[in-house]
């Protein structure tokens, strides 16, 4: 499944979160991903997220400060992929305001019929993916690790039947 996102791409920038095997079918994580309105419940990075997930939909985040600064800082991707229970990914596009851009695919990879693993990659595009690795890659890599152990734990208590009041991985 390695191959199945970005067509074009330097490795080099291209940040990936630690792989987590999670104690619950790809289905609960898939409903545990796609559920935006809990991420406030779970979520130590994206502290909000709205979308309709649609092909091309906006993902207006609010996303934790991980640079050491603190507070909160707004984000709004789109859509680029939506494969039920296996690929969920948007993408920051460039435009003449801010040539930055990425591709973010969060990959849940069946293992057996009570099991999956997760990871994610942000993949940074353009002529500017050097300079944002070297400026982001550390953090950005951090708050991926942080959402999947928290995807993780979530998803294992949402399987075990446990309140969502007790998902949140700092309380």
């Amino acid at each position: 499944m390695s191959e199945l996102f970005i067509p074009d791409y330097d490795p080099t920038t291209l940040v990936r979160s630690v792989t987590v095997e999670i104690a619950a079918p790809s289905k609960v994580v898939w409903d545990v991903l796609t559920d935006l309105d809990q991420y406030p419940e779970w979520n130590p990075f994206c502290l909000s997220a709205t979308s309709t997930l649609e092909i091309g939909a906006a993902v207006e985040m609010v996303l934790a400060d991980y640079t050491g600064a603190g507070g909160t800082f707004l984000n709004t991707e789109y859509v680029c992929a939506f494969v039920p229970e296996r690929l969920l990914s948007w993408e920051l596009r460039a435009t003449p305001e801010s040539p930055y851009a990425a591709r973010r695919d969060q990959v849940i990879e069946p293992s057996t019929d009570g099991s999956c693993r997760y990871y994610s990659t942000d993949a940074f595009l353009g002529e500017f993916a050097h300079d944002i690795m070297t400026e982001t890659g550390d953090w950005v890599r951090r708050a991926f690790d942080d959402t999947a152990v928290a995807l993780k734990r979530r998803s294992e208590l949402v399987y075990a039947g446990c309140s969502a009041s007790n998902a949140r991985p700092d309380q």
